[in-house]
């Protein structure tokens, strides 16, 4: 299929873009090239090739979640600028 004139200056006005004369054949020229390209990628042979999900075969570990208990509460309030009821007092992040 080729790419109309007609086809660049309706994307255009859908873009809300002007395009000068050697703008409207440049980009016609460059769609068409990649519509080119799409079309040999989507042709290309693809049968009896494996399923390549990614080329990296690592997956993240997750640990499960788990409550510990904290034993010197008191030594790690002591690093904390200002502290309130027991726990690290920060500033106001949203109004």
């Amino acid at each position: 299929m080729k790419v109309s004139r007609e086809e660049i200056l309706h994307i255009a006005n859908l873009a809300q873009l002007e395009l000068e004369e050697q703008e409207i054949e440049k980009y016609q020229s460059n769609l068409q090239d990649i519509l080119d390209f799409a079309n040999i990628v989507n042709n290309a042979p693809v049968e009896n090739l494996d399923i390549t999900i990614g080329a990296n075969e690592m997956k993240n570990v997750f640990r499960k979640d788990e409550v510990k208990i904290f034993k010197n509460i008191d030594g790690l309030l002591k690093n904390a600028p200002e502290q309130e009821q027991h726990m690290f007092k920060i500033p106001k992040v949203l109004n």
